[in-house]
């Protein structure tokens, strides 16, 4: 059983309530669940408004953690660390970071976040990067879905990494993504990361216009406008 709390943080996600039991199973505890709050920086502080803990684990509506992690070799995170990233294997594109990983987060260094287009990347303190992987990002469960996930990361990645990725790094990454070929609805996803490019090469390097990154409403018209109405639920 681990000694930290967690939270569960889905939105729309078809799988998220067999992934949140798949999550609990293997961390041996109760995980609470946020579910359905718009605005993903609100999302994200609000998680620290149900733990009981400074440090707790949180996962996204996405994320499958492997059966296999050991959640008792876990450490607390170090003096002047607000998060620990593990990796995740991406279905689509066979690239495995820190996207969609699982993290070990501080309570308050949620409630003193910054600004930033990727939200976590405004965190107090350093971030880590754990060199483990501790499950799969099961993003592609609807072509909306992995149409999004493409769109938001590689427009991000095309504006300029927060975390301080190199741009070399980030354009393999960007690449990867708009190869996407495996795995359920990769079409949507190669699809997503194009657009995700042409997005942030014309627009301003103004932060309301990229905060629409993290807005599900104006993703899914996005997504309408372009592929039509598919189903969520794929």
């Amino acid at each position: 059983m681990t000694s930290f709390d967690a939270v569960f943080l889905s939105y729309d996600e078809p799988m998220a309530n067999s992934l949140h039991s798949r999550l609990q199973r293997t961390l041996g505890g109760t995980v609470k669940r946020l579910h359905g709050v718009h605005g993903m920086r609100r999302a994200y502080r609000l998680c620290a408004e149900v733990v009981e803990r400074e440090q707790f684990f949180l996962a996204d509506g996405d994320f499958a953690i492997d059966t296999d992690f050991d959640v008792a070799a876990v450490e607390p995170l170090d003096e002047g660390i607000s998060m620990r990233v593990w990796r995740a294997v991406n279905p689509v594109n066979g690239l495995t970071y820190g996207n969609g990983g699982l993290k070990l987060i501080r309570r308050s260094a949620l409630r003193e976040m910054g600004e930033a287009v990727d939200v976590l990347a405004a965190l107090p303190g350093r971030i880590e990067f754990a060199q483990e992987t501790a499950g799969i990002t099961r993003f592609n469960q609807s072509p909306f879905h992995a149409w999004k996930a493409g769109f938001r990361e590689c427009a991000m990645l095309s504006r300029g990494s927060e975390y301080g990725m190199t741009d070399v790094d980030a354009h393999k990454r960007v690449e990867a993504w708009t190869l996407s070929r495996s795995g359920e609805f990769a079409v949507y996803a190669a699809a997503g990361a194009r657009e995700g490019v042409t997005f942030a090469r014309q627009t301003p390097r103004d932060p309301q216009q990229f905060d629409h990154l993290n807005s599900p409403i104006w993703l899914r018209k996005r997504f309408t406008a372009a592929h039509g109405d598919q189903a969520v639920s794929g």
